[in-house]
């Protein structure tokens, strides 16, 4: 990535379906451009583990491997954009999945006065997919993911940083009969994005296989491609 790109400011929207590494890729993506990620799924999370209102309304939905509505979306993001720290731009991670979201992101983009965005699909065969999010655990303390199939040892002696006591669980919405689930959805919901996007020239579609570092060099071409 060049050195002037974190100068820029940017919308950078990720795509792809649950297990690709949008969310490893979006944490490179911020140390590196100094823009916050937003992260729906974080977001909505955060609000389950609190047992807010938002929080009880969507853990079922999450659970079964259903979209949270767009209403509430739109509104979490509205007003994540209202905050301080994105105004050199934002990476989007698992946001907008729908057409009306897109839409409806557009215009909060233009009322920040942040740019149009620059989307990166991410793609990975399904059964790989499968297979990764199966081996998947998440400490319910700290939040820190990890995977068994790269690293058992490390699932099995994990260490809060934070000097919590680890609670290390595979996420119900990691099992496999729900991530095929999930994998449904986003081929029925979301994938209509894609042709949304590649209609305004704004999307570039990079592998998400290999390592992290040999799919974050493939995005790094595409933004940079991708600024004036």
């Amino acid at each position: 990535m060049s050195p002037g790109l974190s100068v820029h400011r940017y919308s950078i929207i990720l795509l792809g379906a649950v297990g690709v590494g949008k969310g490893t890729q979006a944490k490179k993506l911020v140390e590196t451009l100094k823009i916050p990620q937003i992260s729906t799924g974080d977001i909505l999370r955060a609000e389950i583990a609190a047992g807010s209102d938002l929080g009880s309304q969507v853990k079922g939905i999450m659970e079964r491997g259903e979209l949270v509505s767009d209403d509430i979306l739109i509104d979490l993001v509205r007003s994540r954009l209202d905050k301080p720290d994105t105004a050199r731009g934002a990476i989007f991670d698992g946001f907008p999945r729908t057409i009306p979201q897109a839409d409806a992101l557009e215009k909060l983009l233009l009322e920040v006065g942040l740019p149009a965005p620059i989307v990166v699909t991410i793609d990975v065969p399904d059964q790989e997919i499968i297979e990764r999010l199966a081996s998947r655990r998440t400490c319910l303390s700290c939040g820190m993911t990890l995977s068994l199939a790269l690293d058992k040892d490390a699932v099995q002696s994990h260490k809060c940083p934070d000097g919590k006591t680890p609670n290390v669980v595979q996420r119900e919405d990691d099992r496999p009969e729900t991530v095929e689930n999930r994998l449904k959805v986003y081929r029925e919901k979301t994938a209509p994005l894609l042709e949304y996007y590649r209609r305004r020239r704004s999307l570039r579609t990079v592998s998400g296989t290999g390592t992290t570092n040999e799919v974050y060099a493939r995005i790094a071409i595409e933004l940079d491609s991708g600024t004036e």
